[in-house]
């Protein structure tokens, strides 16, 4: 049976920066040192406003067929991970599937899960390919959160970054992505949210959990999904070292969604697990929401620190309620 391997990335950053720096310069008041001590983000790439989702994975699958000689006739399927689509519809993975050029055989699929949104899309690759319905799969992660904070909002424009990531997940003989384990809690969909622009009529929406306290479409509440995060990622990892007959001396890191340096520390603490097992790659381009997980696995490919042999655990968690993980070896970068 064929399985999954997670392949060659390629990044795609807008080429706009926005510093802490000057951030401080236009609003004096606000404590920009104390919130990068939180948050260990000090700069993030922001779309310009004509730029959307889709312009950002276009980038970034040309920058990944280009860097690795892929030919683009021979993928099967484009799995697109975004919460900001260029629209309602049509699907915003069928407009890239034709700006790429891509063969009218291939399956194009949008799909909304955010922050857990890359682990879930390997867990569907895998199906595709262990069905033998694709030997080749397109996985893009883009988001553009930055269209949904207002520019006065210290609390969110501090921390989310625009960004798009194109991997590449091809059919092998050799198994190196396995042991998936999904959550779901709708119940906390009320902690970050944007609640217009659906179908359903605003004066109906979920309201935020509490007060929304800037005019950002976007809605968050760290306190709560700190708490969420510290209980519900811990049990993750524990259901998938037993269903799999290991324990945390097997695994060499946890590479783990880069929300906060405050959420990814006080799981650290909670887990007991030394800081550097769970790496963080967050202070130039801030929490790129699906985007986070492959940045970090292209930053730690690229300086030589995963290894085939090694047992890593990829972890996803937010927005929804939702997390998954999986365990990883990576025979693609060191095979």
């Amino acid at each position: 049976m064929p399985h999954a391997q997670l392949g060659p990335i390629a990044i795609h950053l807008p080429s706009r920066v926005e510093t802490n720096d000057a951030l401080q310069a236009k609003y004096p008041r606000w404590d920009l040192d104390l919130i990068a001590e939180k948050t260990g983000i000090r700069q993030r790439h922001i779309a310009e406003p004509s730029e959307t989702a889709s312009d950002l994975a276009v980038a970034a699958a040309e920058q990944l067929f280009q860097s690795q000689s892929i030919d683009r006739s021979e993928i099967d399927f484009v799995l697109l991970c975004t919460q900001t689509p260029d629209y309602p519809l049509p699907t915003t993975s069928c407009l890239i599937h034709d700006r790429l050029g891509l063969p009218k055989r291939c399956g194009a699929l949008d799909f909304n899960l955010g922050c857990s949104g890359f682990v879930y899309g390997l867990a569907m690759a895998d199906g595709l390919i262990q069905s033998r319905a694709a030997k080749k799969i397109l996985l893009l992660t883009a988001e553009t959160y930055s269209k949904y904070i207002d520019p006065d909002d210290r609390s969110l424009r501090t921390i989310f970054g625009d960004a798009a990531a194109a991997t590449l997940v091809t059919a092998e003989n050799e198994k190196s992505l396995w042991g998936f384990q999904f959550g779901s809690d709708g119940s906390g969909g009320d902690m970050l949210i944007v609640g217009d622009g659906g179908s359903r009529p605003t004066e109906d929406a979920i309201k935020p959990r509490h007060r929304k306290r800037w005019k950002s479409r976007l809605y968050m509440d760290g306190p709560s999904l700190i708490n969420f995060t510290v209980e519900a990622v811990p049990r993750l990892i524990n259901e998938i070292l037993e269903e799999n007959g290991l324990d945390d001396s097997r695994i060499h890191r946890y590479l783990m969604h880069q929300a906060t340096w405050k959420m990814l520390d006080q799981l650290a603490n909670r887990m007991g697990v030394a800081p550097e097992r769970i790496p963080i790659e967050l202070s130039d381009v801030g929490n790129t929401v699906s985007c986070t997980l492959p940045i970090l696995i292209d930053r730690l490919r690229n300086r030589g620190e995963l290894s085939a042999d090694s047992v890593n655990m990829l972890i996803g968690f937010g927005v929804g309620l939702s997390w998954a993980g999986c365990l990883w070896q990576d025979k693609w970068a060191t095979g």
